[in-house]
C-alpha cells in the first residue's frame, strides 16, 4: 500500500497548523486572565473555584520541592554526611570534544559510546 500525499492535504495541514496556534494563543490568555481573577479574589497561589451558569472553574496549586544543590551538598559537607551526596560521573563533552579537535582522542576510540536520537519534524509552507 502506498501512501498519497496532495496538495488538499497540504493545505489542511497548514489551515489546522494555523487554528492550534491561534487556539493555544486564545487558550492562554483565557487561564492568564483565570489566573489574575483567582490570585485578586483568593490569593496568590492559593487554590480556588468559581461557579457560572453550570461552568465550574477551578484552580489547582502544584507545589514541587527540589533540594537546592549546591546550598544542600555544602551543608551536608558541614554537617559531615558525605553519605548522603552522589557522586555522578558522566563525561565532559566539551572536553571530549575539544580532545578529539586536538587529537588527544580518535573517533576509534570512542567507536560505541555515542548514541544518536533522531526525530522527524514536519513543517508545511506555502510557496
Amino acid at each position: 500500500m502506498r501512501n498519497e500525499i496532495t496538495k488538499e492535504m497540504l493545505c489542511e495541514f497548514e489551515d489546522l497548523n494555523e487554528l492550534k496556534k491561534d487556539v493555544e494563543k486564545r487558550l492562554d490568555a483565557l487561564k492568564k486572565t483565570f489566573h489574575l481573577y483567582f490570585d485578586e479574589n483568593v490569593g496568590v497561589n492559593e487554590k480556588g473555584e468559581l461557579t457560572i451558569d453550570g461552568y465550574k472553574l477551578q484552580r489547582a496549586i502544584r507545589k514541587v520541592e527540589k533540594f537546592d544543590i549546591d546550598k544542600t551538598v555544602d551543608r551536608l559537607e558541614s554537617l559531615n554526611m558525605v553519605d548522603l551526596i552522589q557522586v555522578i560521573k558522566k563525561p565532559d563533552e566539551e572536553k571530549v570534544k575539544a580532545a578529539l579537535n586536538l587529537g588527544f582522542l580518535k573517533d576509534e576510540d570512542l567507536e560505541g559510546c555515542i548514541a544518536v536520537h533522531s526525530s522527524g519534524a514536519i513543517y508545511v509552507k506555502p510557496q
